[in-house]
């Protein structure tokens, strides 16, 4: 088998080898389908750090969703609550520290409603402001919709695990912080905007941390790839016949999420849904395959056309509009011309760099510039 390819038996012996790996490496990326036990493979890394009552991963995953609970009022249905389970130590920090003001900054890059906890009652209640013609009114005890609910289930972690990072004592404990699908209700906008700001928490650890995470979410993984470039990277398969676990260490091929982004630029050039975020996948891709081909700059992956001899106005759209925060609720579409450019670079792409043409079904003709 070859030397990037590994086999286990067991879960445990996955875990295993991540804790080991982690004694050099401060990130471990890896991408799975749906079925291989990504979320089992958490919880066994998590309660391999067990020892009496002693804890060393902070994690997230559909375990810590379930640490949130809905109380509707169904007998008078006005005080809709989120109840928290008091008995975790996800909670550890909560009456001293504040929560309420360090979840805020993650949760107004995402959302428009606002939160006040219950310390005491181990609740949470909310809120939204409504404009009604010149005066704005705030709806208290809203139920939140379940996207909007992810959203801030997400934020409070994010808070706890920049707690975590900066040592507070409540978190001083965590030596991993492991992270499985963050991400699976959100919209491809999203994935970029969520990845990007996860990536930049991380950067801000000072190395007593190492960092996990897990997805089968293709773009997610290929965004946080590319912000951790010094990750190892690793692809999970499950031969469910013999129970036996595949790791591949994907290094720095274009590998399964290159082909499938490339699948998905295509998609998206038919249909005409182009929105900016787009040059990020469309630039990731450009990237890998100038790294894969021994290039130094993903611009000598474009076409040099004759109005863009030196490739010059094509390099400057791609760094212009693959940059920027990208809102959760408000996508920006591209506007007719980008979209043009857009076809243009990545139809030539295509004709350039040759993929299985069974693949794409649906070339992208000349006639859709």
């Amino acid at each position: 088998m070859s030397d990037n390819i590994r086999t286990f038996d067991s879960l445990d012996a996955l875990v295993t080898d991540f804790r080991e790996t982690l004694k050099d490496k401060k990130y471990i990326l890896l991408y799975a389908y749906n079925g291989t036990g990504k979320t089992r493979l958490s919880m066994a890394f998590k309660n391999a750090g067990k020892n009496g009552d002693e804890r060393d991963t902070l994690y997230f995953n559909a375990f810590t969703e379930d640490l949130f609970y809905w109380d509707n009022d169904l007998e008078n249905d006005s005080e809709r609550v989120l109840k928290l389970n008091s008995s975790s130590r996800f909670f550890a920090g909560l009456k001293e520290l504040e929560m309420d003001n360090r979840i805020r900054p993650f949760l107004y890059r995402y959302a428009d409603f606002d939160f006040r906890i219950d310390t005491d009652k181990w609740k949470i209640t909310f809120s939204r402001e409504i404009i009604r013609g010149d005066t704005t009114e705030t709806v208290e005890h809203i139920k939140i919709s379940r996207g909007e609910e992810n959203i801030f289930i997400w934020c409070f972690f994010l808070a706890i695990a920049q707690l975590a990072i900066d040592k507070q004592e409540a978190y001083n404990w965590v030596k991993y912080i492991y992270i499985d699908d963050p991400i699976s209700s959100l919209d491809d906008n999203n994935a970029i905007a969520v990845a990007g700001h996860l990536a930049k928490l991380f950067k801000t650890s000072n190395g007593d941390i190492s960092f996990i995470i897990s997805s089968h979410h293709t773009l997610f993984f290929n965004v946080i790839y590319n912000e951790l470039r010094n990750a190892v990277k690793y692809f999970l398969d499950l031969n469910k016949s013999i129970s036996e676990y595949t790791l591949r260490d994907t290094r720095d091929t274009p590998r399964f999420y290159h082909i499938a982004m490339l699948k998905e630029l295509n998609k998206i050039v038919e249909t005409g849904e182009i929105y900016t975020y787009h040059f990020t996948i469309l630039r990731s891709l450009l990237e890998k395959t100038a790294t894969f081909h021994g290039f130094n700059n993903f611009s000598d992956c474009i076409k040099k056309d004759k109005d863009d001899f030196d490739g010059i106005i094509h390099t400057r759209i791609i760094n212009l509009l693959s940059h920027g925060n990208y809102s959760l609720f408000e996508p920006v579409k591209m506007l007719p011309e980008n979209k043009k450019y857009f076809r243009m670079i990545l139809r030539n792409f295509m004709t350039d760099y040759k993929f299985n043409p069974e693949l794409f079904p649906e070339e992208i003709e000349e006639s859709t510039i």
